[in-house]
């Protein structure tokens, strides 16, 4: 089972929030998940939060964050 930390898609039409998952790379983008790490609201100056503690819990159990997200995440540490 591969384990990734990816975007899974709320809001309504043309106006997209984000959530940060966990979730097996075989499951659908909305679909099952293992736990939520983080929001990402793209339409509000790009504001991100981390549930810094369960973020790196899962990076060390060897979940791979997908490229966007490792991006929000270079981006939101100072």
């Amino acid at each position: 089972m591969s384990v990734r930390i990816r975007l899974s898609r709320l809001g309504r039409k043309k106006s997209p929030v984000y959530r940060i998952v966990v979730a097996d790379s075989r499951c659908p983008r909305d679909g099952r998940f293992l736990d939520i790490v983080g929001a990402y609201s793209p339409r509000d100056n790009d504001q991100v939060t981390f549930k810094t503690e369960k973020l790196e819990s899962w990076l060390q159990k060897g979940a791979m964050p997908t490229d966007t997200v490792a991006r929000l995440i270079r981006k939101a540490k100072p």
